[in-house]
Formats: structure tokens, sequence, C-alpha cells
């Protein structure tokens, strides 16, 4: 066995390598940029060593630099996480000559079944069956866009080396088709180093189910079942499962054995995955295989009892499997969560900053149920604008489906993240949505269910009363504290009172607390609710039981009442007196500002162009500029017509969110 390890990757993927090496007694080195100098993955390595400044293509993807760490160092081996080099045949090459072991599969098999393309050409030579599209290179837009007519829209065009959700995008037109081909260049090149686009057919209504093999050196190939990874936005995997909700037996025996039958016949060794696109019938056609472990290796992990990090580092080691296919079942329900610093009120777009809180729910590795938490960051670090967005990997599992979805609800409650934007909210509205609680999902569940983007969840009114009657007697013991600390009453609770108002939502919902030992009685909507908790005041969590069942709130004080937000919902509530709610109702609205006239940036990111000129008339959907953030690019559309009056960015210029682009007259 090895007894040194290279990780040629960063963030909770490098941690979480680290973690199963330390487990098997193998030291660890890391690498950095100028940008992770004080990363956690750094911290917790045994070794660690700088490779250059914050970019991946002067950094992480520059195989010179690494090979430059691993002889410093001495390291036998090298695990390459996922994106960067894990899929790069010439680093594989590299390791090679050099006589440093590859955690992954052989350089040939990276070669035939990292690029896109060739895969797709193999699989169709084994017999697998693929989606309709144009197996050769795409030379320029145009030549796009003639092969996209000839397809039939919509089409998906892709990066040969891509992964990820980078270099991807959904064309319905020929303009689509000719803007996402020049988007999916860009970002393929700056993302890989490879510019290769190719294009095939979108199939309408899909399911995104994937199949996790494991092979080693002595022609033994396994199958862990599947994933469904169907929860997605632009592209990118936001929700992941294991088991699919979806697939029988048969099916995902025949899935299976053809994803084992495609690794042997490409001589595959260690941990990959078969990507499938799956329809309403259960027919599956071959996507791509992705030569490395993938971000959702986890729920794969929670429902099979197999460590796949270890596994790979056994395999480049050259140890036999240790278990067949007969001995792999599956054992309960696994879900993913993909916490990630994007903004859900602003479209997700990539949000960078401090953490200046950050408190992931405990783990926890119980018979009923598991909470796991993969992640690469720290309360204090910072979210840089340099890579990916993922800021952590939330799982659970449980005995069943609707349990595992359960504990996820709990658990992104109870996950407390500030300072910067982040999706949490939005995971927790899927966990509650029908169609996901139902299992009935496709690839385009996000753009269907959330056409407008994601405003909030919106909870029912049994839910807002029990967020009311726990606000009121949260208020009720803020206030007994408050008149305590003031000492201007000597009976506190008796004259903190019984009767107050509740603005929730809009609404005004009248509360009446009983108060006693072990918690209070608050009538609400004509109910009486139990509310039980040890909530005292500056804590920024709350958990408590209302009318028998738990309720997590996270917490923050304003003047009246509290911040709160639970499954999704960020609520504004205040507790009144009910003379002081009539006094309330008489106060006017304050109105936003109009920004209508200006093109405002909605993240920090680096200007790529700039698309018009002041005095050109544009038109609702015309694309106005195009901002770079956290390694892709998002094109700046027109609301409306409009004639641009000023200009006030150009190409290559840094900006911060709601600075000025242009000014419309």
């Amino acid at each position: 066995m090895f007894k040194k390890i290279l990780i040629a990757n960063r963030g909770e993927i490098a941690c979480r390598v680290i973690k199963t090496a330390r487990k098997m007694g193998i030291a660890t080195v890391a690498v950095y940029s100028d940008a992770d100098r004080n990363a956690l993955h750094v911290k917790m390595a045994d070794e660690a060593v700088h490779i250059g400044p914050p970019p991946a293509n002067q950094s992480y993807i520059v195989i010179d630099k690494i090979m430059d760490a691993i002889r410093q160092t001495g390291a036998e081996a090298v695990h390459p996480g996922y994106g960067f080099l894990s899929e790069n045949m010439k680093f594989a090459e590299a390791l090679e000559r050099e006589g440093v072991t590859f955690v992954g599969p052989p350089s040939p098999a990276i070669e035939a079944m990292g690029d896109k393309i060739t895969s797709k050409k193999i699989a169709q030579e084994a017999g697998v069956s693929t989606v309709p599209g144009y197996m050769g290179l795409i030379a320029d837009a145009e030549e796009a866009v003639r092969i996209s007519d000839q397809i039939g829209y919509p089409v998906m065009i892709k990066a040969s080396a891509g992964g990820g959700g980078k270099g991807m995008r959904i064309a319905w037109t020929a303009q689509e088709a000719r803007e996402g081909f020049e988007s999916s260049r860009n970002e393929a090149a700056s993302s890989f180093g490879d510019d290769r686009i190719f294009i095939e057919k979108f199939v309408t209504q899909p399911r995104h189910i994937e199949i996790q093999v494991l092979a080693d050196k002595h022609g033994n190939a396994v199958y862990l079942h599947e994933r469904e990874c169907s929860i997605q936005r632009r592209n990118q995997k936001v929700i992941e499962e294991a088991p699919s909700p979806f697939l029988d037996s048969a099916t995902r025996k025949a899935m299976g054995e053809q994803a084992v039958a495609l690794a042997k016949a490409v001589g595959y060794t260690s941990a990959g995955t078969v990507e499938f696109i799956v329809d309403g019938q259960k027919n599956f056609y071959f996507l791509e295989m992705n030569t490395r472990l993938q971000v959702e290796h986890p729920v794969t992990e929670l429902i099979t009892g197999i460590d796949l990090v270890e596994q790979m580092i056994r395999v480049a080691a050259g140890e036999p499997l240790p278990f067949a296919q007969g001995d792999l079942k599956i054992n309960g329900w696994a879900m993913e969560s993909r916490l990630y610093a994007e903004d859900p009120y602003r479209n997700f777009l990539p949000s960078i900053g401090r953490l200046t809180r950050y408190r992931p729910p405990a783990e926890v590795v119980e018979a009923d149920h598991v909470v796991r938490n993969d992640t690469g960051v720290f309360e204090g670090g910072e979210i840089s604008m340099f890579y990916d967005p993922m800021i952590a990997k939330l799982c659970t599992w449980a005995p069943s489906r609707s349990e595992a979805i359960q504990a996820m609800r709990v658990a992104l409650d109870e996950f407390e993240v500030e300072g910067i934007g982040h999706n949490l909210p939005f995971l927790s509205a899927v966990m509650d949505h029908p169609k996901f609680v139902s299992g009935d999902i496709t690839t385009a569940f996000i753009a269907e269910e959330y056409p407008e983007g994601f405003q909030g969840a919106s909870l029912p009114d049994d839910e807002l009363g029990r967020v009311a009657a726990a606000a009121s007697a949260m208020h009720r013991v803020a206030e007994i504290r408050r008149t305590r600390i003031s000492g201007r009453l000597d009976n506190h609770e008796r004259r903190v009172g019984e009767n107050w108002v509740v603005f929730v939502n809009g609404r005004e919902i009248p509360a009446r607390i009983r108060a006693d030992r072990d918690g209070a009685t608050v009538a609400v909507n004509g109910r009486e609710l139990r509310v039980e908790s040890d909530w005292k005041p500056g804590q920024t969590l709350a958990r408590l039981r209302v009318d028998g069942r738990p309720l997590v709130m996270k917490v923050d004080k304003i003047p009246a009442g509290f911040r709160l937000r639970t499954r999704g919902a960020d609520l504004k509530v205040q507790v009144r007196r009910p003379r002081t709610a009539e006094l309330v109702r008489l106060m006017p609205e304050k109105l936003p500002p109009d920004t209508s006239k200006f093109l405002l940036c909605p993240m920090p990111g680096l200007v790529v162009r700039i698309n018009v000129a002041p005095g050109d008339e544009v038109q609702e959907g015309q694309a106005l500029a195009t901002v770079e953030a956290m390694k892709m690019e998002n094109i700046l559309r027109a609301e409306r017509k409009a004639v641009v009056k000023s200009v006030n960015a150009e190409a290559g210029q840094s900006l911060k969110v709601d600075d000025v682009i242009m000014e419309f007259e």
C-alpha cells in the first residue's frame, strides 16, 4: 500500500480524499493556489505545496506544477478528485513516465471514454443505444447553426472535454445555437484547456440516471446500482439520490450490465460512472462515461456501505475487489443536496465573499438515519470567484425515501450560512415540492416549476400558524428577558401580557399565550398549539416542537420581532401588542427605488464582452453584455425595447454586484 498520496485538487473533494487516506494510514499532500493558501484542505493535509496564482489555468491544471509538487514531496500516487486534471490523459501519461501511480483508470481508457465524441462512437460499436447527434467537431458558430437545423431543435451543445455542466448549452433556436456555441467554446477553453464542441439532440422529458461502476486490474468489474440526478439547473446537478424512484429491478440490471460491459470493453479500472438519459418508457440512452469519481458519489456509498475512495486507492495499489456483484445490495435511501454559493433570488447567480457564519448540522450515524456533510470551507473563510461555487454536499440516509427526504428537510433547516448568497432556501423548497416528493421528476423540473426563477417558498396556512405560534412564544421569552434587564417591572411574566398580533407574510394573526413551566399554549386561527423549546434570545437557531411536531428555524432579531427562515421561506415576523398593531396599519409603505433604466451587474464578475454601444436601439431579449463568474459565462439580456444612453463598463473590467453596466434613455 502507498505511504504518501498527493491530491491534485482543492475544496471539498480534496478534504474527502484526505479523510479516507487518513483512515487507511496514508500520508497526504495538498496543493494550493494563492487564493487557497488558508483553505481547509491545506490545513487537513500532512504537507502542502504552493502551485501558483488563483486562476486554475495557472495553477491546478498546469501539469508541470503538479509534477514538481510530486517530486518535492516524494508522493507515490496521485488522486485527481473530479474536474481539473481528473480526466486528462496527458496528466495520466506524465505520471506513468514519472513512475507515480494514478488513482484512476489507465490513460487509454481516459482517452477512449473521457472524450465524449470518441466514447459515443465506441458505445455505438458496442451496441449501446446513444442519443442522435453530430459526432464530428464543430468549426464555428455558423456550422453549429447548420448542424442544429439538420438535427432539429432543441439541441444540446457540449464541450467534448466537459463536465460539471461547464461548456454546455441547450438551444431551441438558431440564434440560441449561435450564442450557445460561442459561450460553450469559451467556457470549455477556460475550464479544460480544450475548446472542441459537438452537438446532439436534446431528449425532452428526460431523466438523468447514472450507473456507478468499479473495476480492478484483475478483470473484475461491478456496478454499484444507480443514482438519479434529474434535478439540474443549467445542466449542473443540484440534488441527487440513490436509488432512483423511477427504475424497476429489470431496467436497473440492464443498465448496470451494459455499463459494466462498456467499462470492460475499454480495459477500465478504478471508479467510473456511465451516464444515461432515460425516457418515460424506461428506454435508456448512453450519454457519456466519466472516468473519475463523481461529485455525487456519497449517496452510492450510503446505500452500499462501500467507501469508493478507499476502493480506488486499493485498486490503484493492485488489490482485487473484495466483493462480487451478488454482494452489492441496496440498503435504504440516500439524498444529496449541493450547497452552492449562488443567490437563488438573483436567478442563481454566483456569490462570493466571506463566510461570516458557517454552522452545518451535526453529522450523525444512527441505525435509523445518517447525516453527512462533505465540505471544504470553514467559518471565516473566503468563497473565491476563481473556482466552482460549491460549498458543501449535505447528505442524508434513512430506510425509506420519505424518511430520507424528511431527514434532509431538518438538516437543511439546521444549516446556518451567512455572509454570501446561497441556495439553501431553494433546496428546502424542492424537498417540499409535491412533484419531487412523488418522484415525478425530469431534468426540466427546475425550468418548469420555477419558470420565473425562485422567489422563496410559500408556507401553507397550517405551517404559517405554527410559525406564528412559535414567534409569539419566542417574543414572550425575549420580552421577559428585556424587562428583567431594565429592572422596571417586578412581576415580569405577568406584565408582559398574553394578547399579541403576529404580522407574517402580509397577514395579521391574533395570538393569545398561556405560559407554564414546560412551555406555552398559543391560540392562533381558532386552534391551540403547544409550543415547547429551550430557545434563548441571541441564539441563531431555534429548535422547537409546535403542535407535537418539530420546527427548526434560523433566527435573526429585527425591530418588534424576528427574521425567521424555515423550509425555504424567508419571513419577516413581527409580534406587536393589539394597540400598536392598530397604529402600524396607518403607516405608509416604503417603495423600492426605480432601477428600470439601468443594466446592473447581478453578481461579482469579469466583463467578457459588451454587445451594444450608446445610441443603439435594443429589443427585448437581446444580448447586451456577458459577465463571467466562477468559470460560467452569463449573458445579460434586455428586458424590454430601449435605446442605450451610455455604457459604463468595458471588456476585462471587474464589477461588483449592482455596478451600473449601462443606462437606457
